[in-house]
């Protein structure tokens, strides 16, 4: 080997480390937002199934926001509606791709709301949601979404300039 090239070559972990890090880097937004979308849409649409049977919002989640939530300002009873709304349709946006940064911004201040309010000890779970949310809203839902498909659509329109 040639003095100049040992020279610039690295040595045996910093090149592992460097080929490990490309092979991080290459991994496409669209797979990192897909499964943060289906993740945290998850967490979200099995807590609304807790709170409903069929479509009725359950006796036990009322009492649940009026014993334990104990949201100020909101009746108990609107809040476990809402919540079990929110926690149904913004999650199936999320799934769908759809209205995706701003289904992430509802659930996001749900999050902050639940956060606040109700369980200020679980920050680091809730710190979790929101870290999703935001790379949700900063960049948006990915390759596999509606959302990329209507943009796209509009873009191609021939009434745009």
């Amino acid at each position: 080997m040639s003095q100049s090239l040992a020279a610039t070559s690295k040595p045996g972990l910093a090149t592992v480390i460097d080929r490990l890090i490309g092979a991080m880097e290459a991994i496409p937004y669209w797979f990192v937002a897909l499964v943060t979308r289906l993740s945290i849409a998850g967490v979200f649409w099995q807590s609304g199934q807790t709170k409903v049977d069929g479509f009725r919002v359950t006796d036990t989640a009322i009492e649940l926001f009026r014993s334990e939530y104990r949201l100020p300002v909101i009746d108990p009873v609107i809040g476990a509606h809402l919540a079990a709304f929110a926690e149904h349709f913004f999650p199936a946006l999320l799934v769908l791709g759809l209205a995706t940064r701003f289904s992430a911004l509802a659930l996001l201040g749900m999050t902050l709301v639940i956060q606040i309010f109700v369980y200020p000890d679980a920050w680091p779970t809730h710190g979790t949601w929101a870290a999703c949310f935001l790379i949700l809203m900063t960049r948006g839902p990915g390759l596999f979404s509606l959302d990329y498909l209507i943009a796209r659509g509009r873009a191609w329109s021939p009434d745009r300039s």
